[in-house]
């Protein structure tokens, strides 16, 4: 799995309507750990196992990550198909 950006978390989020709280209690952390995280544009400073659990809370939530292209990563609401 590639690693998320503190910025991409933090839209994700957004995109969800998810508290902290709520990806926390998602990804079974702690809410600073969800803080700690967001607080960087950049990849996230926590323990890879962490960074997994937040992205698959996350993607099972309906996001999906994209992979830096020439443009800078980012999320979006995966379509119905």
């Amino acid at each position: 799995m590639n690693s998320i950006t503190g910025a991409q978390v933090r839209a994700a989020r957004a995109l969800v309507r998810w508290t902290a709280n709520d990806l926390a209690t998602a990804a079974k952390l702690g809410v600073m750990t969800i803080r700690r995280a967001e607080g960087t544009d950049d990849a996230v400073s926590i323990t890879p196992a962490n960074a997994d659990a937040i992205r698959r809370a996350l993607e099972c939530a309906g996001v999906e990550f994209i992979e830096e292209n020439g443009g800078g990563p980012g999320v979006r609401l995966k379509g119905s198909a």
